[in-house]
């Protein structure tokens, strides 16, 4: 069994749970965040042991979770799928402060050539909401949705300045039930005392962090001198909202103490770290009211078909309850329940149940004064973490190796290089075949002689050659035994959120086996609906986040 979460600890902590909770959107997201824990991937059986619950229970949870697009189902394994990360960009574009604060943050990092962060309150921890991350060899940085311990961070004893009495006794609970921090995996858990020391030593954290706090207090800033591992220094600076004066979020200026000692970070980090700060309350004072995004249309009549196409393997109540948090967003922070059984079509009786039952899962917290709920930083727990950090050939990977397993040909993804002459390969998917196409990951050919190539000179701007300028206007390349003697191949862009093509699938064939008609008529739909796939799956993930192309 996994460490019990922090998450689990709170609930567990708690009031029993509610008469009118949901029990399978319980297990569901129960089973979300133990993938989310392990990774991403979990065999239902590791599955089974890390939740406690019947394999049964397991299979029927998961194949819902399929049917919504949030897993996938890979040989024997359970693995999420960049599906799941809307549940996650509800929460965020409900917050705004990515949107409005990410490109200064993005600056800093440019600037001082460092990692630069920006982090939530998650009740006596904290959570990163943005990050602009150094590609070193030596990466310094953590993933959206992580969630740290507060006293083992600077953002947290900036936010335990604002904390009451109540979040203080919470957080003696929640240190004293788990010393060693064993609920929060994306952070080392701390050495085991010698005997009979843990109390003196479990006094000695919490002493030492009160003493942070005051300090933080005191200067408006707070420094972590490798509080969570040793090398790893940051300085933090909060982000106050114009409105209220509370702080909103906390920058840091991430680094390693081979390139900044911590105590030198006051002096040759924090001046701009607070120049940033500013001009991001700036940002919040000016920023326009937000227009509210679309709301999700038709998910009542999506799972009611669901429910009457795959009869008890799908868990309607599952997939109902999910698709509630799905109600918020952009412009839409705060939701009383009849707004949330608008947007989703359920009725307001389902909705209640389920808004009930996310807040006792920590998920979504309501205002005493007018029941208007809104999502918390803990819906991040969901598979944010372990999918924040992927890439564009990880993205692609699936979706190629069942592109070539149903046209029986090679699939292939591949970018531009810089200087625009040649593409270079990053995902493939080989066929069996005696006589294939085999071009290993990494190679690079000639732009102009590849199907793959022509796609993406042809988005490029400027004036285009005419092969080029029919190539943008039909929306697909052939190449006819260019690059070599009976290699036929057939690509299409795939673009990224603005419409840029980012990169290029094909297919690729021998002469012998498919004319150009050939190509165009069978190969080339499948191709398409696959390129469609990949950019579904970018532009979930890259809405917060940083996707890299190689």
């Amino acid at each position: 069994m996994p460490a019990m979460t922090a998450v689990d600890a709170d609930t567990r902590a708690g009031a029993g749970v509610p008469a009118e909770a949901v029990g399978p959107l319980v297990r569901g997201v129960g089973v979300l965040r133990r993938l989310a824990e392990a990774g991403g991937t979990l065999s239902p059986s590791a599955l089974e042991r890390a939740t406690g619950l019947a394999r049964s229970t397991v299979d029927r949870i998961t194949a819902t979770l399929a049917r919504m697009g949030y897993v996938r189902l890979d040989g024997r394994d359970v693995v999420l799928t960049p599906g799941v990360l809307e549940l996650g960009n509800a929460f965020l574009a409900a917050l705004r402060l990515p949107a409005l604060l990410g490109a200064r943050a993005d600056a800093l990092a440019d600037e001082l050539d460092e990692s630069v962060s920006l982090a939530v309150a998650d009740r006596d921890g904290v959570r990163f909401i943005h990050q602009a991350t150094r590609r070193r060899a030596l990466s310094v940085s953590f993933r959206i949705g992580d969630l740290l311990p507060a006293e083992r961070t600077a953002p947290g004893a900036l936010f335990a300045t604002e904390w009451t009495e109540r979040d203080w006794a919470r957080w003696r609970t929640r240190r004293a039930e788990d010393p060693r921090d064993t609920a929060f995996p994306a952070v080392p858990p701390r050495p085991e005392p010698a005997p009979g020391t843990a109390h003196a030593t479990a006094d000695a954290v919490d002493a030492a962090f009160a003493d942070r706090v005051r300090a933080a207090r005191r200067d408006g800033w707070a420094l972590d001198d490798q509080l969570i591992e040793p090398g790893l220094v940051a300085v933090s600076a909060p982000v106050r909202d114009p409105r209220t004066g509370r702080v909103a979020c906390v920058a840091s200026v991430v680094s390693h103490t081979s390139r900044h000692p911590a105590a030198e970070l006051p002096a040759t980090l924090l001046p701009r770290l607070r120049t940033a700060v500013e001009a991001m309350e700036a940002d919040l004072r000016t920023a326009p009211p937000p227009e509210p995004g679309p709301a999700p249309a038709g998910l009542a009549t999506w799972t009611t078909a669901s429910k009457q196409e795959l009869g008890r393997d799908f868990v309607e109540s599952l997939a109902r309850g999910l698709t509630v948090l799905t109600a918020f967003g952009e412009g839409r922070p705060a939701l009383s329940l009849t707004d949330v059984a608008r947007a989703t079509g359920l009725s307001r009786a389902t909705a209640r149940r389920a808004l009930l039952t996310h807040e006792h899962l920590g998920l979504v917290t309501a205002a005493h004064e007018d029941r208007a709920f809104t999502l918390t930083p803990r819906v991040l727990d969901l598979g944010f973490p372990p999918l924040s950090r992927t890439t564009l050939p990880r993205l692609a990977q699936p979706h190629l190796r069942a592109l070539a397993d149903r046209v029986r040909e090679p699939a292939a993804l591949a970018v531009l290089t810089a200087d625009g002459t040649e593409v270079q390969y990053t995902a493939g998917a080989a066929t069996s075949g005696v006589l294939t196409v085999r071009i290993p990951v990494g190679a690079r050919l000639p732009a102009a002689a590849t199907s793959l190539g022509r796609v993406l000179l042809a988005d490029a701007d400027g004036p285009l050659s005419p092969e080029l300028t029919q190539v943008r206007a039909q929306g697909y390349a052939l190449a006819d035994e260019e690059l070599e003697s009976g290699l036929r191949s057939v690509a299409v862009p795939v673009r990224d959120r603005t419409g840029r093509a980012v990169a290029a699938v094909n297919v690729a064939t021998h002469a012998a086996r498919r004319t150009l008609e050939d190509c165009v008529q069978r190969l080339l739909p499948a191709l398409r609906a696959t390129a469609d796939d990949i950019q579904r799956d970018l532009h979930q993930v890259s809405r917060f986040t940083k996707v890299p192309t190689t």
